[in-house]
């Protein structure tokens, strides 16, 4: 049995998991609803909040508590970089995904956990901490969307027969994907969101296709990915392959992620 599995089947760890992503949810929209967040940078030149680090808080306390036997990876501490090279099961945690939607307040912004074993990210949460959501689901398990008041419901992708809804970033519409999807047959319509939002348009079926010919990091799609699989879609290279997590290079191939209809 894998530990999505275990997981899924233990409703106090799930019950757990749902309120850590809406603890992590309350510590970002306290510093969003301030009038003028502290912004820093980092080594690698991009933005960091206070609320990415209140995020990565308790997102690691939580997990830790809850999971002491999984280590976590996470963007906001490059000491865990080194995990996936000793462990085959981790967590992978993005605690403000989208920095520059939240900088520009434009409320795109996520929350990311994903579980990863052997590679694979079998097992993903993304939260929305404005409209307080959180999406949950793995590629065997199916999808699922927790309201505000936590009413669970289904999530799965639908096409939208005779069109063609492209989603692409909001802050990384570059030429390649322009070109992309200039090649795409028949009627298209663009579909722009920010951060892992782009992967849970498709799984809720209002979008078809995200092209992301743009760097992104593992902490970036592996839980919209996890997702977006068990909503009915899939994740995978330009050369048809398989997204792989825990690699030492942390950043992903391009990717095409499409919904499929079953």
């Amino acid at each position: 049995m894998t530990k999505a599995n275990e997981i899924l089947k233990n409703n106090q760890l799930i019950e757990g998991l749902i309120d850590l992503m809406t603890e992590a949810n309350e510590a970002i929209m306290e510093v969003y609803e301030k009038p003028t967040p502290e912004i820093g940078i980092k080594d690698d030149k991009t933005p960091v909040t206070q609320a990415d680090l209140a995020a990565n808080k308790v997102l690691i306390y939580g997990l830790k508590n809850l999971f002491p036997d999984i280590p976590t990876v996470s963007e906001e501490d490059s000491d865990s970089l080194y995990i996936p090279k000793t462990n085959n099961v981790f967590w992978l945690i993005d605690p403000l995904d989208g920095t520059k939607e939240f900088i520009k307040k434009n409320d795109e912004f996520t929350c990311n956990l994903a579980l990863v074993e052997n590679n694979v990210s079998t097992l993903g949460f993304v939260s929305v901490p404005v409209k307080g959501l959180i999406y949950y689901g793995g590629k065997l398990h199916g999808s699922k969307l927790v309201s505000q008041n936590k009413k669970i419901s289904e999530i799965k992708y639908k096409k939208n027969s005779g069109i063609c809804r492209v989603v692409a970033s909001k802050s990384h519409l570059n030429k390649e994907t322009t070109e992309f999807i200039n090649q795409i047959e028949g009627k298209v319509e663009l579909i722009q969101a920010g951060s892992s939002l782009k992967f849970i348009k498709i799984a809720e079926g209002l979008a078809d296709i995200y092209p992301r010919l743009a760097p992104t990091s593992e902490w970036d799609t592996a839980a919209a990915h996890a997702i977006l699989e068990g909503a009915g879609g899939n994740v995978l290279q330009l050369n048809g392959e398989d997204i792989i997590y825990g690699k030492e290079d942390i950043l992903n191939p391009f990717f095409i992620a499409k919904g499929i209809e079953k």
